[in-house]
């Protein structure tokens, strides 16, 4: 039997990789990737030629039986995301279930993810928080915010660009008033970090500092636990 590696790989910048990790990349046999595309972006960057194959959220139970007769015959895997650690607000766990049911070995390569980058420069307390992913659309969506204004410790989640403006519209009327924390852009070349209420974070955004990818740290309703 193969081994399937879970790779961390950078969040933005392309330096933020473990030498384990490059290594890994260019012993395995297949690279299964969230979007070959981008990846490829990453291996090009360290001359990493490994063969990769598509896997991600829309990708068929076929596909998932495609990798697992590949480790089954002795092909060692590496699973990446497009960035950050696998498993981790991503599809990744569903290959990793489905190696542990068929008894595969499955081994950690460790490595960058915008949750721990986020808490680590937020200065907010860590021995305990609620992560959540990225919020639903529309369903559950209200109650998960009435939840995380009446949360005693941090909660995180992560938005997208298209609806940041409007998840802290949203914990302003479900009357979240304590310190939050909207990492923009973590590791890239434009990284910010707003901190304030959720109203005043919305001043401080304008159209243009909605581009890029959002990780968003509630602190604790407490205010003096902040």
């Amino acid at each position: 039997m193969g081994t399937l590696y879970v790779v961390g790989t950078p969040i933005g910048n392309l330096e933020d990789i473990t030498m384990r990790a490059l290594r890994i990349l260019k012993e395995v046999q297949l690279i299964a990737c969230e979007d070959t595309r981008i990846t490829k972006r990453l291996l090009d960057r360290y001359e990493i030629t490994t063969p990769t194959v598509s896997y991600h959220q829309h990708s068929t139970v076929g596909k998932i039986d495609f990798l697992i007769e590949a480790l089954k015959s002795g092909k060692n895997i590496a699973l990446v995301s497009d960035a950050g650690t696998p498993g981790i607000a991503d599809p990744g766990g569903m290959l990793v279930s489905a190696a542990h049911s068929e008894n595969i070995r499955v081994e950690a390569i460790p490595g960058p993810s915008a949750l721990t980058a986020a808490l680590s420069i937020s200065g907010m307390p860590t021995e305990r928080f609620t992560f959540l992913g990225f919020l639903p659309h529309k369903k559950g969506r209200e109650t998960l915010m009435r939840m995380i204004g009446e949360s005693s410790h941090p909660v995180i989640f992560y938005e997208s660009v298209h609806r940041i403006r409007k998840a802290l519209e949203q914990l302003v009327a479900a009357g979240v008033e304590r310190e939050i924390i909207v990492a923009r852009e973590l590791t890239k070349q434009f990284e910010t970090l707003y901190r304030g209420s959720p109203g005043e974070v919305i001043e401080k955004l304008t159209e243009e500092q909605t581009k890029g990818e959002f990780a968003v740290i509630v602190g604790n309703r407490k205010k003096d636990s902040l």
